[in-house]
């Protein structure tokens, strides 16, 4: 077989993303990285009630005055009794606002004598927070398909929610193909290395919101191959294996997908790193064959499958797309663009970019210290010092 015709990064991923179908949801309680199902509906004001945004007295008309000091309202405990004329309710920060109430005066502009409080003119409304001024009751707080975040977690316990509908976590099984790969805790023989690759996709695929399910090393054999990738799609929604995709008599992924049942969809990237990188789906299942060197592998995770997790969930693919100057001059390849590891910098006119370090798809800490990919595309130069660059945040 020859070699693959090439595509495009962006046509990689529509196809990708024109393949992924939502998963179904479950009610939870909220949960960092999960994805709400359905909107969150306020079923109460919030505030609740309308309350005092300061410490001071709760007075009943507007013009400056000497009031008699009755009663007092604080968090958790109102004041029972409407608001008399002539008489002022001490009040706290978060108290409800007792019936008849003009204003809140703060405690810092009013003096108390013998039992009454001298208070300053002061407008209508002055430092209430009213019922419903966040959100009202009917309204939509959160939108179908938020990520949740601290925030979210506290706007739904504030309207009462303890549990959520939220998408199933798509289940994620990962392999890593080579019979030179070892753990990390074993000794190095002659000719092997360690298997850092089930390591990383993992963490990226637990960073993606995914839950990952089967974690597998593969010698470079036809039938552990078919055996390994053959569980791992019926007990996942995404297969990620790395290596074994190119046509080298010891990579056998592409021949035990196909005898799967997988079907391609893509094999071939005009993008380095990462130009092996195939795609299929069985069944709704989607597979991806990533390639063996390290930053390959976890290029490749980012820009194709992760965003497949995220639409799986029903949240928006998170392509974090911007544009930053580069620092220093970025090489073209003259067929293929470039995902660059670079560091951000930022000066009073936006973001700078510099590549971490060497390049190569094994210098594995090339990856440390990135904040961002950017994209060189293919092309004859440099980009030069100072010139715009589009970037992807990690």
């Amino acid at each position: 077989m020859g070699a693959p015709d090439l595509i495009s990064i962006d046509e990689a991923r529509k196809r990708v993303l024109a393949e992924v179908e939502p998963l179904g949801a479950e009610r939870v309680a909220p949960t960092l990285g999960r994805v709400l199902a359905e909107a969150a509906i306020a079923r109460e004001h919030l505030p609740p009630f309308d309350a005092s945004a300061m410490d001071g007295f709760a007075v009943p008309g507007g013009e400056a005055s000497t009031l008699r000091i009755e009663g007092e309202s604080r968090a958790g405990a109102p004041s029972p009794s409407p608001l008399a004329a002539g008489t002022a309710c001490r009040i706290s920060t978060g108290a409800v606002v007792p019936e008849g109430t003009h204003a809140v005066v703060p405690v810092e502009r009013t003096e108390v004598l013998d039992g009454d409080v001298v208070v300053p003119a002061t407008g209508a409304g002055a430092n209430i927070r009213r019922a419903g001024e966040d959100v009202r009751t009917g309204e939509t707080a959160i939108a179908a398909g938020s990520e949740i975040g601290p925030a979210e977690i506290a706007v739904l316990a504030s309207l009462g929610m303890p549990e959520v509908l939220c998408a199933r976590l798509p289940a994620v099984a990962i392999a890593a193909t080579g019979d030179e790969l070892v753990e990390p805790g074993a000794d190095l023989a002659p000719g092997q290395i360690r298997n850092s690759n089930v390591y990383a996709l993992a963490a990226q695929a637990d960073r993606a919101g995914a839950n990952v399910v089967m974690r597998e090393h593969v010698p470079d054999e036809f039938e552990a191959t078919r055996e390994v990738l053959a569980r791992a799609l019926d007990s996942a929604d995404v297969v990620c294996v790395s290596g074994g995709v190119s046509v080298g008599p010891h990579d056998h992924v592409k021949a035990a997908l196909a005898e799967l049942g997988v079907g391609e969809r893509f094999w071939g990237v005009r993008l380095q790193p990462g130009k092996p990188t195939w795609f299929g789906t069985r069944d709704g299942r989607l597979v991806f064959g990533l390639p063996g060197n390290p930053v390959s592998a976890m290029v490749t995770f980012h820009l194709f499958a992760r965003p497949a997790l995220r639409a799986m969930q029903g949240a928006d693919p998170g392509i974090q797309a911007a544009s930053a100057r580069a620092g220093e001059p970025l090489r073209r390849n003259a067929k293929r663009d470039q995902m660059v590891r670079v560091r951000l910098e930022h000066d009073g006119d936006g973001w700078i970019v510099r590549p971490t370090k060497e390049q190569g798809s094994h210098v594995l800490t090339s990856m440390l210290g990135a904040g961002a990919l950017a994209h060189v595309p293919a092309g004859e130069g440099d980009i030069g010092a100072g010139e715009r660059v589009d970037i992807e945040l990690l």
